[in-house]
């Protein structure tokens, strides 16, 4: 038997980054080639910038949060000076606003989750996305609810098909309705410690960070806690114990 009943899943940072040939082709466009393979690195190093959100769980500070991930992003890819970094990221912003960034899989994610539902967890997802993320996921075989070519999920809860988005803790009580499961039967993976760990541990559940070089070492986050793993291997290896 598994170590726990059911693993629900984000998309971003944990199957997903972000395409790094249209982010070295932004910051080309912006005058500032970069090594396309900086690019996942990147992504989790802006996921530290993601902290507490705060007591109102309907508004969230993206204002505050979103233009800090650019930026870190930028930074982590050698852009330094201030002049290039505001030239950057007007390219990237552009980048992160269109459809179909997000369709870089992650290397060993795939077979990550296979490792896992090798276990007998029980498989669900609970994404801040756009409405689509069932489609995609059926689309590239990745996974689909029921049995399939991809990994079977009892549930994906997309907040753009939902309306309510992470860290609201009322988008993981969906899936917990739909799974037939209490929190406490749960564990949750992401990548953003504010929007993941805070939403998650708010649920009532046990959180995982993805953070596959430790970026998250050192740094506090007052007020929730969760433990970090490097990749769904680590998921599978602990769901299996």
């Amino acid at each position: 038997m598994p170590a726990i009943d059911a693993v629900l899943l984000d998309i971003g940072g944990v199957f997903h980054l972000p395409d790094p040939v249209r982010i070295a082709t932004a910051c080309e466009r912006a005058g500032h080639p970069i090594d396309r393979d900086n690019v996942p690195r990147a992504h989790y190093k802006g996921c530290t910038v993601f902290d507490h959100p705060g007591d109102d769980i309907g508004s969230a500070p993206w204002h505050r949060w979103w233009p800090a991930y650019l930026k870190t992003f930028a930074q982590s890819l050698g852009v330094e000076s201030e002049e290039t970094v505001s030239e950057v990221l007007k390219h990237l912003a552009g980048e992160f606003t269109t459809g179909g960034l997000w369709e870089y899989e992650i290397p060993g994610a795939r077979e990550g989750l296979r490792a896992l539902e090798a276990t007998g967890t029980r498989l669900g997802i609970v994404s801040n996305n756009d409405g689509e993320a069932l489609t995609r996921l059926r689309a590239i075989e990745l996974a689909q609810v029921g049995p399939g070519i991809g990994v079977p999920m009892e549930c994906v809860i997309d907040s753009g098909a939902v309306g309510i988005e992470k860290p609201d803790p009322r988008i993981f009580e969906l899936a917990f309705i739909s799974m037939r499961l209490r929190p406490e039967q749960c564990w949750y993976v992401g990548d953003m410690p504010g929007i993941d760990a805070v939403g998650a541990q708010r649920a009532g559940m046990r959180v995982f960070i993805i953070d596959p070089h430790g970026d998250h070492d050192g740094i506090e986050y007052a007020g929730f806690s969760f433990e970090t793993l490097t990749s769904l291997h680590d998921v599978a290896e602990l769901a299996g114990q």
